[in-house]
Protein backbone atom coordinates (compact mmCIF):
# COMPACT_ATOMS: atom_id res chain seq x y z
CA UNK A 1 0.00 0.00 0.00
CA UNK A 2 2.84 2.42 0.84
CA UNK A 3 4.54 1.61 -2.47
CA UNK A 4 1.37 2.44 -4.39
CA UNK A 5 1.15 5.94 -2.86
CA UNK A 6 4.84 6.59 -3.54
CA UNK A 7 4.34 5.66 -7.18
CA UNK A 8 1.30 7.92 -7.46
CA UNK A 9 3.13 10.86 -5.84
CA UNK A 10 6.13 10.70 -8.23
CA UNK A 11 6.00 13.46 -10.82
CA UNK A 12 7.00 13.28 -14.43
CA UNK A 13 10.64 14.32 -14.94
CA UNK A 14 11.24 17.72 -16.47
CA UNK A 15 13.22 17.77 -19.70
CA UNK A 16 16.39 19.92 -19.82
CA UNK A 17 14.75 22.29 -22.32
CA UNK A 18 11.72 22.79 -20.07
CA UNK A 19 14.01 23.31 -17.09
CA UNK A 20 15.92 26.07 -18.93
CA UNK A 21 12.61 27.74 -19.89
CA UNK A 22 11.46 27.63 -16.27
CA UNK A 23 14.76 29.11 -15.07
CA UNK A 24 14.56 31.95 -17.60
CA UNK A 25 10.95 32.61 -16.62
CA UNK A 26 11.88 32.83 -12.93
CA UNK A 27 14.93 34.99 -13.70
CA UNK A 28 12.68 37.49 -15.49
CA UNK A 29 10.65 37.86 -12.27
CA UNK A 30 13.70 38.98 -10.29
CA UNK A 31 13.88 42.69 -9.49
CA UNK A 32 17.52 43.51 -10.16
CA UNK A 33 19.12 46.41 -8.23
CA UNK A 34 20.10 49.55 -10.07
CA UNK A 35 23.74 50.54 -10.40
CA UNK A 36 23.23 53.27 -7.80
CA UNK A 37 21.78 50.79 -5.29
CA UNK A 38 24.65 48.39 -5.89
CA UNK A 39 27.30 51.08 -5.42
CA UNK A 40 25.57 52.43 -2.30
CA UNK A 41 25.36 48.94 -0.79
CA UNK A 42 29.02 48.19 -1.61
CA UNK A 43 30.14 51.44 0.07
CA UNK A 44 28.02 50.64 3.14
CA UNK A 45 29.54 47.16 3.36
CA UNK A 46 33.04 48.61 3.07
CA UNK A 47 32.36 51.15 5.85
CA UNK A 48 30.97 48.48 8.17
CA UNK A 49 33.93 46.22 7.37
CA UNK A 50 36.35 48.98 8.46
CA UNK A 51 34.35 49.71 11.64
CA UNK A 52 34.13 46.04 12.61
CA UNK A 53 37.79 45.36 11.83
CA UNK A 54 38.80 48.25 14.12
CA UNK A 55 36.42 46.99 16.81
CA UNK A 56 37.85 43.47 16.70
CA UNK A 57 41.39 44.84 16.64
CA UNK A 58 40.58 46.70 19.86
CA UNK A 59 38.96 43.67 21.48
CA UNK A 60 41.89 41.46 20.47
CA UNK A 61 44.39 43.99 21.82
CA UNK A 62 42.57 44.21 25.16
CA UNK A 63 42.40 40.43 25.53
CA UNK A 64 46.05 40.10 24.45
CA UNK A 65 47.12 42.68 27.04
CA UNK A 66 45.03 40.91 29.71
CA UNK A 67 46.62 37.54 28.91
CA UNK A 68 50.13 39.04 28.93
CA UNK A 69 49.41 40.67 32.30
CA UNK A 70 48.10 37.37 33.73
CA UNK A 71 51.15 35.49 32.45
CA UNK A 72 53.47 38.01 34.15
CA UNK A 73 51.78 37.20 37.49
CA UNK A 74 52.90 33.59 37.27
Amino acid sequence: MAEETKTQVKKKRTSPGEFVRQVRSETNKVVWPTREETVRTAILVFIFMIILSLFFLGVDSVFGAAVRWMLQLV
